[in-house]
């Protein structure tokens, strides 16, 4: 799926409205130890399958909760690519929450809506809401995201 084309001026329009929905991403238990490896978090739930299978209640390894957030930014590469700009930056979060668990072996994807936008010295900055999903669970939401980036003319 191509990503969404919007020029930079055209952003503002675009309030309240959704950007997209990314592909499926495959959550590997190889992904989540490398994730582990980089981030020092070695917690038995992620990086021990049968220990995760035998005593933690979700039957079996998750991924990590900023495993799931670092997606985020290859989403929306899937679902977005603003022209007319020299640059694009992630500025932060307003608010981050995890309500499901990611399972290993699980796809997870993400949809993304333009919450609001201002303009800052030289571009725009844009509240974007990221709900990234899993195909393992219907009813919640693997992690939502209020995602703040500027775009810079």
């Amino acid at each position: 799926m191509a990503a969404r084309v919007i020029e930079f001026d055209e952003f503002k329009t675009l309030v309240g409205e959704e950007l997209g929905t990314s592909e499926w991403h495959e959550v590997t238990q190889e992904e989540v130890n490398a994730f582990a490896d980089c981030t020092h978090d070695h917690q038995w739930i992620h990086c021990d399958p049968e220990r995760a299978k035998a005593e933690s209640p979700f039957g079996g390894p998750i991924a990590h909760g900023y495993y799931t957030l670092s997606h985020i930014p290859y989403f929306m590469a899937e679902i977005l690519s603003v022209t007319g700009v020299q640059m694009g930056v992630n500025y932060g979060l307003n608010k981050l929450r995890f309500p499901s668990p990611v399972p290993v072996g699980s796809k997870i994807r993400a949809t993304a809506s333009l919450k609001e936008i201002s303009e800052v010295a030289g571009g725009y900055q844009g509240v974007i809401e990221v709900t990234i999903v899993t195909d393992a669970q219907s009813d919640k939401p693997a992690a939502v995201a209020e995602c703040v980036f500027r775009y810079y003319a």
